[in-house]
């Protein structure tokens, strides 16, 4: 059974294990230390009070398998970007397409956005399904939008779901 809930600073060391998967190419947050992902996670209440982030944990049977969170745009609060990455040992079992839907609810209920986002690299496959699966329509292609691992900037496929 895959659940949500506000991510915790104990979240912290289950984080820096799962973003610090050498497999884990896509997403392009990895903290360099446990002490820096304690750190992010501590800012999350400002971030929430300041209403441009609101991040979740994602539970797969009680337990910690990755996050979703959503940025909200400056300048158009009634939209927002969704991420989210999910532990290597549960890639493919459809835990990221229930995470996506259980967090659109607080999205819309919550949030009161209007239009989410997703954007990927064209190869992450994965993602791309989770946003076909969960009704996003491909609007684009996004030239050097993100910033990788690597330091390069890379392309996106941009997805968007209204309400």
């Amino acid at each position: 059974m895959v659940t949500i809930r506000l991510q915790k600073v104990s979240d912290a060391e289950r984080f820096f294990d799962i973003l610090n998967n050498p497999n884990f190419i896509y997403f392009d947050v990895q903290p360099k230390t446990l002490e820096d992902e304690i750190a992010w996670l501590e800012q999350n209440t400002q971030r929430q009070k300041d209403n441009i982030q609101w991040n979740y944990t994602i539970l797969y049977d009680k337990n910690i398998v990755g996050a979703i969170g959503v940025q909200i745009n400056y300048h158009r609060r009634y939209i927002g970007e969704i991420g989210y990455f999910i532990d290597e040992n549960y890639w493919n079992k459809g835990i990221a397409c229930k995470a996506v839907k259980l967090f659109e609810i607080i999205c819309i209920n919550k949030l009161n956005l209007k239009r989410i986002e997703i954007s990927m690299m064209p190869e992450n496959t994965a993602s791309e399904r989770v946003a076909i699966k969960n009704h996003y329509l491909k609007e684009g292609f996004l030239h050097k939008l993100i910033q990788g691992k690597d330091g390069k900037m890379k392309d996106c496929l941009l997805y968007a779901k209204t309400f």
